[in-house]
């Protein structure tokens, strides 16, 4: 007798359901986002998606339409023109023939900055380009020496300010301003300038050389369209306290110019591809910790951008279309492609695939991945939970009557109808706010968890350090409070019921029948009142709840199981112990509290 209370015990602390509850979440969480236009390689990433702090993008291409269009041109002399007015200027011819010239200049230019700067140029016949130097993010410029109207050879230089001002002789004191002016206003500026040559000059060797005695011609400034759902994007990613990064090969004062305009704050940390270049591991780890823009920074930094954030202890999250954000996408805890207009290589090593060009759909993907970690921590509830309960309730029954209340077949049937189908349906089910409100006794409120605050540093999570990861504000002591509530209540219902039904008219086989129902219906009940927002949750556990009754009430499948036939007596005594149960579930956290503050504290 004793080893058959030890077995039943052992049974009810068992919690069968559990090793299914992850895999069935991300699977029903993978298949709600493959409706949105997020395809997941791997279920298990949606587990870290939900814990998604930091997300880096990529700009050109991403973030914007990688469509450059010349906005801007200026004289040596600082004069700020028009493109329109401007289509036979010196600057711009300049600029236009420092552009490589692909199959004589039949072909389109890889460059974008190139592609901007013809477009708008006149057609220059004149120009014969000898040799070219296409532009590199770690040389900073683009080069070209050619032959222009009388023949004689020319070098002609376009590229970043910081790289061709400095090699300009007699540069006039305003082109530093102008172009610092320009870059304020979100443009990205090219210097350009030329120096001719003595036709015994070999053209390769000039572009070998390092710049110097520069003529300067002048600047030109470029815009790259936004995408339209950018904005959107950025601001709804913060709302949800996930911090966004661009990174952009711009000057670090245009970079902050158009991320202010996409939606990061005026006063975004910026920092730069040399400033992290010249530092180590660590250090890099430090200065990215919370900065918003990365600029000037080469394809193959975007890796250890990546690299960094995740040692700083962020969860990292990286989005690109590119075949050079390839490995800066593989190295992130969820890497996001774009198969409307990415490279094989970026969608290829991507966990996440976007099937459309929206990007704001990555807002309910972290909503989903969050939801995920929600459903799962309920669903592990509902099993420990309820398996402590019926543990507590076989120990004290044991300590009341000398044996144990429910025997081991019984306890296999409780675990049957509160497990299996009631669990699963809570683990596929996404959490709604307003079953949030009612399982943490609030009333509603409109918006999701994670909603910024109207106030500045008010429940914006990007705004304040310091916050617990949401693995273990949800998996840490709230799981534990809510085991513990969850098994206080079912032991309550099931022992009031086996008292009714021990102080009543009857057999022991009607009382152990009606705590069995009372265990199985008040963990039903808990269910219900936590998620009865959904349609799965109410089917499946009014539907096990049914099927328990039909069970108890067939005499041959309850004599088979230890129970017997109730009457209305027996039922009224188990509903009324469901509902004190739950009656009680709420006082539960009111006299913890009461509990807490009269211990003594130190």
């Amino acid at each position: 007798q004793a080893v058959s209370g030890g077995v039943a015990v052992a049974v009810a602390a068992v919690p069968e359901g559990l090793p299914l509850v992850a895999t069935v979440a991300q699977l029903a969480a993978a298949r709600r986002l493959s409706r949105r236009g997020v395809l997941v390689r791997a279920p298990r990433t949606l587990e870290a998606l939900g814990r998604m702090d930091t997300i880096c993008f990529d700009k050109t291409g991403t973030l914007t339409e990688n469509r450059l269009r010349l906005v801007r041109v200026t004289d040596a002399d600082g004069t700020v023109r028009t493109p329109d007015e401007t289509a036979a200027d010196l600057t711009l011819r300049v600029a236009a023939r420092a552009c490589p010239q692909l199959n004589g200049g039949s072909d389109r230019p890889v460059h974008a900055t190139d592609e901007a700067v013809l477009d708008a140029a006149a057609p220059d016949p004149e120009w014969s380009q000898m040799e070219a130097l296409p532009f590199e993010a770690g040389r900073g410029y683009a080069a070209a020496v050619g032959k222009a109207e009388d023949g004689s050879p020319v070098l002609v230089v376009k590229g970043a300010p910081e790289t061709v001002l400095p090699a300009c002789s007699g540069l006039p004191g305003s082109a530093s301003e102008t172009a610092h002016a320009l870059a304020g206003d979100g443009l990205r500026v090219l210097a350009v300038a030329r120096r001719p040559l003595d036709p015994a000059d070999n053209a390769a060797d000039v572009l070998e050389q390092p710049l110097g005695k520069l003529e300067f011609t002048g600047l030109l400034a470029l815009a790259d369209v936004p995408r339209g759902t950018s904005t959107a994007l950025v601001q709804g990613l913060r709302e949800t306290g996930v911090r966004p990064v661009m990174l952009t090969g711009d000057h670090p004062q245009t970079a902050r110019a158009i991320a202010a305009e996409l939606g990061w704050p005026e006063d975004t940390g910026v920092v730069t591809g040399d400033e992290l270049a010249s530092a180590d591991r660590e250090a890099r780890a430090r200065m990215l910790r919370d900065m918003g823009v990365v600029a000037r920074v080469a394809p193959e930094q975007k890796l250890q951008v990546v690299e960094a954030l995740r040692d700083a202890g962020r969860v990292v999250g990286m989005v690109g279309d590119g075949a050079n954000d390839a490995a800066a996408i593989r190295a992130a805890d969820i890497g996001v492609g774009i198969s409307a207009r990415g490279s094989a290589a970026a969608r290829n090593a991507a966990d996440l695939v976007l099937t459309d060009a929206d990007l704001t759909v990555l807002i309910e993907a972290v909503a989903e991945g969050r939801a995920l970690w929600h459903s799962v921590a309920d669903a592990i509830a509902i099993l420990i939970g309820g398996n402590a309960g019926e543990v507590g309730f076989g120990l004290l029954g044991t300590l009341l009557s000398g044996s144990a209340p429910l025997s081991t077949r019984q306890m296999l049937l409780v675990n049957l109808f509160t497990d299996l189908f009631p669990a699963m349906a809570v683990a596929v089910t996404p959490k709604e706010p307003e079953d949030t409100d009612a399982a943490e006794g609030r009333p509603g409120r409109r918006g999701g968890e994670g909603a910024a605050s109207s106030e500045p540093g008010q429940g914006d999570p990007i705004a304040s350090e310091g916050t617990e990861p949401l693995g273990t504000s949800l998996l840490g002591e709230p799981l534990i409070r809510k085991i513990r509530h969850r098994a206080l209540t079912t032991t309550l219902g099931a022992t009031a019921a086996w008292l009714i039904g021990r102080f009543t008219p009857g057999t022991a086989r009607r009382s152990t029948t009606m705590a069995l129902c009372a265990v199985v219906g008040t963990q039903l009940a808990q269910t219900l009142a936590d998620r009865r927002s959904s349609p799965l949750v109410r089917a499946t556990a009014l539907g096990s709840g049914a099927a328990l009754v039909v069970l108890v009430e067939t005499p041959g499948i309850s004599h088979l199981f230890g129970c017997t036939p109730l009457g209305p007596l027996a039922w009224a005594g188990v509903a009324a112990s469901i509902a004190l149960a739950v009656a009680g579930q709420r006082a539960v956290p009111h006299l913890e509290r009461m509990v807490m503050r009269r211990l003594p504290t130190g």
